[in-house]
């Protein structure tokens, strides 16, 4: 037996650490190559950590709450036979046998032979093939654990099959477990996990960014019957007012291309992008999150419309993958799914802006002289002051109003 230290691989993303969510092995436990390790939290998703050794758990090197750097020791076991090779030097520990199990991968087939268990102690590995690991999103396996359920039992409904917590809230009969309590007076709770890097990220962009805003009203009658008219033409579409409004925000990107651009502070050079990686703000179990709609310029209205409803049902069931949490070059934040009519958002650093789309709701408004009632939406931008002024920021913002007031004018750039 030698002992070998599990170092927090890198997780990709240009990510530096990860905090410890759960352990899922004790000291004194043993595990083979595949079993999952414990839960991290990163500043893009959860992520298990499955063991890239078969051995004894000697020593946990972090408890649940505790931020370990990209390099640091997590885990230490005895291990044996072809694990103990000097393959790596002693101390350093060696990337797992097969990619991270996070939000959305499929997990594959485990990466060496397991052991059977016998009366929960594990015996010496058996030569047969393994069974393929129930696919399932780490917030399901926790959720899994608290309720008592085998996951080989729950037919799953997330990508390639994944079980995700809607799965295991219908087999118990829709029931979901006790949210957690209230914050109370008087008492102090530790920020953590998402709400810790949310307001690292809000603080670092009213840190860097002098931002400055406007704001327009916006009859979108017009809007809301090309919705209807588009999803009664394509029967298995489902295209959202927010949709349209996103696609009025490519097109107006492509007019206005300052608000598609990054400031660069090292160099002193603002650098206009091609690409438009399209954000959305999306309130989760936990927390804020933006999934990112990437080259959306390419995309079809339906195309768009199919991605939003995807990436925005991956968020909420916890299947969403790094990667699809990265990379946005400008945000749009809907402040109507929670039934209010407008605010102020802060941008979402590094991009060069955010919109903000607040409810539609029916308003008395002036049609040709005459007073009508008129759905109405207010639309909000913040916009980095360094890269453009009030020229750019308020002709990229009318011309998304005028689409929204005026569909032909988004169809003829469709």
């Amino acid at each position: 037996m030698a002992s070998r230290d599990f170092l927090l691989p890198d997780l990709g993303e240009g990510l530096e650490d990860a905090e410890v969510v759960a352990w899922h092995v004790a000291v004194g436990q043993a595990v083979c190559v595949d079993d999952p390790l414990l839960e991290v939290e990163t500043a893009k998703a959860n992520v298990e950590i499955p063991s890239p050794f078969t051995g004894t758990v000697v020593a946990l090197h972090a408890e649940p709450g505790a931020r370990v750097a990209v390099g640091a020791p997590l885990v230490t076991m005895d291990v044996a036979g072809a694990d103990a090779s000097p393959a790596a030097p002693a101390g350093r520990g060696r990337a797992p046998a097969r990619p991270l199990v996070g939000y959305g991968p499929s997990e594959g087939a485990a990466g060496a032979t397991r052991g059977a268990r016998v009366g929960g102690a594990r015996t010496s590995p058996s030569p047969a093939p393994p069974a393929a690991r129930v696919l399932a999103t780490p917030p399901a396996r926790r959720r899994a654990r608290e309720l008592g359920i085998d996951l080989a039992t729950v037919p799953g409904s997330g990508p390639d099959g994944a079980i995700t917590t809607t799965d295991l809230d219908r087999m118990v009969g829709g029931a979901t477990p006790a949210a957690d309590e209230p914050p109370t007076v008087g008492k102090r709770v530790p920020v953590r996990g998402v709400r810790r890097v949310v307001a690292e990220r809000l603080a670092e962009s009213r840190r860097i960014i002098p931002d400055a805003s406007s704001w327009v009203d916006c009859d979108a009658t017009e809007l809301l019957s090309l919705r209807s008219a588009i999803n009664d033409r394509h029967r298995d579409a489902d295209v959202t007012p927010l949709a349209l409004v996103m696609r009025a925000c490519v097109a107006g990107l492509g007019r206005f291309p300052a608000l598609n651009a990054r400031y660069h502070d090292d160099s002193l050079e603002i650098e206009y992008l091609d690409a438009v990686h399209l954000g959305f703000a999306a309130q989760t179990d936990r927390g804020l999150v933006v999934p990112v709609i990437h080259d959306a310029h390419a995309r079809t209205t339906l195309e768009l419309a199919a991605e939003l409803r995807r990436l925005a049902g991956a968020a909420r069931e916890g299947s969403i993958s790094p990667r699809e949490l990265a990379g946005s070059t400008f945000t749009v934040s809907n402040y109507g799914a929670f039934g209010v009519d407008g605010g102020v958002a802060i941008i979402n650093h590094p991009d060069a802006a955010i919109l903000g789309v607040g409810r539609f709701t029916e308003r008395p408004w002036v049609v040709d002289g005459t007073l009508a009632i008129r759905t109405v939406v207010q639309l909000s931008l913040s916009f980095d002051h360094r890269i453009m002024d009030g020229g750019d920021a308020g002709g990229f913002l009318r011309f998304v109003a005028d689409c929204v007031e005026e569909p032909a004018t988004l169809v003829a750039e469709l």
